[in-house]
C-alpha cells in the first residue's frame, strides 16, 4: 500500500515538473505584473513606515533621522499630552467633533436634496441640479474674504456662531460639498425602483415617510461611502479652518500641527510624526465602523418578484 502511494506521489511530482512554466515565459506573462505591484506597494508603504519610524525616533532632525532609528523612545507621544501651549488632545476632539457633525449633517441634507431631485417633479428641477454642480466648479478659497467678513458680522449679533467658532466652520463645510454629494446620491436613488414608493403611498405614507422608511435605508451604500469621504476630507481640512479659527484652544488638529513647525531650525519632527500617527486613528476607526454598513447595504433591500 505504501509503495503504491509513493508511486502516485512520484508521478504527480514528475507531472508538476514537466508542466512547470519556464522562468522567461512566466516573467513575460505574469512576473512583471507582480514586480510592478511590489514596487507600487513599497512606494505606498514607504511614507507610512517613515512616519512610524520618526514617531519613535529620539532625533528631531530630518537630516540625521534614519528609517531604522538607533534608539527608540515614546517621548514624542507623551510630550503631546503634557504641554499647555499645544493641547493636542483638545485638537483631536475639536477635529472629530467638527468633522463628524458636518459629515452627518452633510449626508442628511444631501440625501434630502437628492430625494427631491430624484423622485419629485417641479419647475426648475433640471436647472436647480445644474446650478448645484456649477457652484462646485469654483474652489472654496475664492470666498475666503467674504466668509471672514460674514463671520465677523454674524459674531456681532450672535457670538456663538461668529468668527473663531466651530459652529460657523461647520456651516461653511455644509455649504461646500452638499451639491456634489446630492448629485452622487441622486444617481443612486434613480436606480431604486419607484414601485416601492407607490406601494408605500398606497399604504398611506407621506413623502417624508417614504424617504425615511423606504428610500433612505436602500441608499445606505452610497450614503456610507459619501460619509467616509466627507469625514476624511473635513478631518484633514486645513485652509478654511486656519482662516476661520483664531483661538488656539479651538484649533482643529491640522491647524494645530503647524505649531510644531515654527521654523526650519526649530521644527519638532518627532512630535509632528507622532501627532500625525495618532490623528490617523479616528479616520481608520470611522472607516472600519462604516465599512460594515457598506457591505450590509449591498445585501439588503430588493424587489420581490
Amino acid at each position: 500500500m505504501s509503495s503504491r502511494a509513493e508511486a502516485l506521489t512520484t508521478s504527480r511530482t514528475a507531472e508538476a515538473v514537466a508542466n512547470r512554466m519556464p522562468f522567461a515565459r512566466w516573467f513575460r506573462e505574469l512576473g512583471w505584473r507582480h514586480l510592478v505591484g511590489l514596487v507600487g506597494l513599497l512606494f505606498a508603504l514607504y511614507p507610512v513606515v517613515w512616519i512610524v519610524s520618526a514617531a519613535f525616533n529620539s532625533v528631531q532632525s530630518l537630516v540625521s533621522a534614519r528609517l531604522i532609528p538607533r534608539s527608540l523612545t515614546t517621548e514624542n507621544f507623551t510630550s503631546l499630552f503634557g504641554s499647555a501651549t499645544t493641547p493636542f488632545a483638545r485638537w483631536i476632539g475639536n477635529s472629530y467633533k467638527v468633522a463628524l457633525t458636518a459629515a452627518v449633517l452633510n449626508v442628511l441634507l444631501a440625501a434630502l436634496a437628492a430625494y427631491a431631485f430624484s423622485r419629485m417633479r417641479f419647475r426648475g428641477r433640471r436647472m436647480g441640479l445644474l446650478a448645484l454642480l456649477l457652484v462646485q466648479v469654483f474652489p472654496q478659497f475664492l470666498g475666503f474674504i467674504a466668509l471672514f467678513l460674514l463671520a465677523q458680522q454674524i459674531g456681532e449679533v450672535f457670538p456663538q456662531a461668529g468668527l473663531g467658532t466651530h459652529l460657523f466652520l461647520i456651516m461653511v463645510y455644509l455649504g461646500g460639498a452638499i451639491g456634489f454629494n446630492a448629485f452622487l446620491i441622486k444617481g443612486f436613488m434613480d436606480t431604486i425602483p419607484a414601485s416601492l414608493d407607490e406601494s408605500a403611498r398606497v399604504d398611506g405614507a407621506g413623502p417624508f415617510q417614504i424617504f425615511w422608511s423606504v428610500v433612505f435605508p436602500l441608499a445606505r451604500p452610497v450614503l456610507a461611502v459619501i460619509f467616509i469621504i466627507t469625514f476624511t476630507n473635513l478631518f484633514a481640512e486645513y485652509i478654511l479652518a486656519s482662516t476661520l479659527i483664531t483661538s488656539t484652544s479651538n484649533y482643529t488638529m491640522p491647524v494645530g500641527l503647524q505649531l510644531f513647525v515654527a521654523s526650519d531650525y526649530s521644527a519638532k519632527w518627532g512630535n509632528l510624526a507622532a501627532a500625525a500617527l495618532i490623528g490617523a486613528a479616528p479616520i481608520v476607526a470611522t472607516f472600519l465602523i462604516a465599512q460594515k454598513h457598506i457591505i450590509g447595504g449591498l445585501t439588503t433591500g430588493a424587489v420581490k418578484g
